[in-house]
């Protein structure tokens, strides 16, 4: 067993049937490559299925010495590996897993950032909606945040996506995973506006035809397109936090964690495969937890 064979054979097993994406499978294999450049540098000759787990601890050692690796780099590379391990194991290349027994670092728990309503509600009011952006960029801003989207997920969504009669919108997220989500009134009917009035004035690229939200030149718009409408909203109203896209779908799951809402509907519509993702929208404040006992402990009353 070789290690370039192993590599590859392994990129090919998380592209079809781990269904991962581009950023997530390169960089797996750029923390199993790391071990393997390691182990040249010291000239060892052991293979993917002789390695021990003295030979990853040496490697991890290496790493900090070097490049004095974050907690959360160190626990990154580990998960890297045992996953690679874990494959050489389900394909019978080896039963050795050198991974397997060691512990990662503890990660401390940050919180993600999350916007207030009114803040929510400010960025939408420095909108310039007597231009086309402007009323688009307000049809997206409410979707995110009505639905809870990633990025990705946004700038996919093509017209036939759209079930506003049923209340919902069909995502393709991870893995080309669909999920149906709850749309509100109040993204409904700007997206309504934005293409009642606007989206037919500009005619899609080739490719674009069905996409949702086009750019004035009719394309899809990107990822950065999106951050960079955040961001100027932002400091527009002197936000004073450092949001991205991605904070509207923190708020969304954070404000529906903590009106109440059941933390598996929550999972079914952020589409995470595990519970354990979503359980993060649990850090409710301390009011609203004496709220809780309050109204529901019988003997509290």
């Amino acid at each position: 067993m070789d290690w370039n064979t192993s590599i590859k054979d392994y990129s090919l097993y998380l592209r079809l049937e781990r269904g991962m994406s581009d950023n997530t499978l390169e960089a797996y294999i750029r923390d199993v490559r790391k071990l393997k450049d390691f182990l040249l540098l010291i000239e060892s000759t052991e293979k993917p299925n002789t390695l021990t787990r003295d030979d990853i601890m040496q490697f991890m050692m290496y790493l900090n010495k070097e490049f004095f690796l974050a907690t959360s780099s160190q626990a990154r590379i580990l998960s890297s590996l045992k996953s690679f391990f874990l494959y050489l194991n389900e394909t019978d290349q080896t039963e050795n897993n050198p991974v397997e027994l060691i512990e990662a670092p503890r990660l401390p728990k940050k919180l993600p950032d999350t916007l207030e309503v009114e803040e929510i509600d400010n960025l939408i009011a420095a909108i310039n909606h007597t231009t086309y952006e402007g009323r688009r960029n307000h049809a997206i801003i409410e979707v995110l945040y009505g639905c809870g989207l990633r990025v990705s997920e946004l700038i996919n969504l093509t017209l036939d996506c759209l079930y506003f009669e049923e209340g919902f919108i069909k995502v393709v997220g991870k893995g080309d995973k669909e999920r149906f989500v709850p749309i509100g009134e109040e993204a409904i009917h700007q997206v309504d506006l934005y293409l009642q009035n606007d989206r037919h004035t500009k005619t899609p690229k080739k490719g674009s035809e069905s996409i949702l939200f086009l750019n004035r030149r009719g394309a899809k718009l990107t990822r950065v397109m999106i951050f960079t409408i955040v961001k100027r909203l932002a400091e527009e109203i002197q936000l004073g936090k450092n949001i991205s896209p991605h904070t509207f779908r923190h708020s969304f799951a954070s404000h529906m964690v903590e009106g109440g809402a059941d933390l598996r509907a929550v999972q079914e519509m952020l589409g995470h495969e595990s519970i354990t993702t979503t359980e993060i929208y649990t850090h409710l404040n301390k009011d609203y937890l004496q709220q809780v006992v309050t109204e529901f402990h019988p003997r509290v009353n």
